[in-house]
């Protein structure tokens, strides 16, 4: 099996931005919804950091807890970015929220090749 463009060279950039956006979703996410509900904004806490610290797609990371297939990690992901955008959009200024979305286009952009490896990656069975 080849290996994830996540764990070569060429994966570098999308990962330094993945994790910025990554950031972003687990500070403004559980703020934005503080105001709304504490249990909420735990919740959301748990989720955005623990699902994707838990379950991960064989050869994308080094160590894996419980494998699932490649498309449940691009769930994992995009539920990251809309969730930065989103919060965003509900705490900060205009301007801010517009280079979180712009940050977020450009991670899906270059997390492109990885998804494409993922996607094939989910058509294989789970090791």
């Amino acid at each position: 099996m080849l290996e994830s463009p996540n764990r070569t060279g060429q994966g570098r950039v999308a990962s330094g931005l993945r994790f910025a956006v990554e950031l972003i979703a687990w500070i403004a996410t559980p703020w934005a919804l503080a105001g709304h509900s504490a249990l909420l904004a735990v919740l959301s806490v748990v989720v955005l950091i623990g699902l994707p610290t838990v379950f991960a797609t064989p050869g994308d990371k080094k160590q894996i807890l419980v494998p699932v297939p490649g498309w449940v990690t691009i769930a994992l992901v995009v539920l990251q970015v809309v969730a930065a955008v989103m919060s965003t959009w509900v705490l900060l200024p205009t301007w801010l929220a517009v280079l979180v979305q712009v940050l977020a286009v450009l991670t899906v952009i270059a997390e492109l090749p990885r998804w494409r490896w993922l996607w094939r990656a989910g058509a294989r069975p789970i090791q």
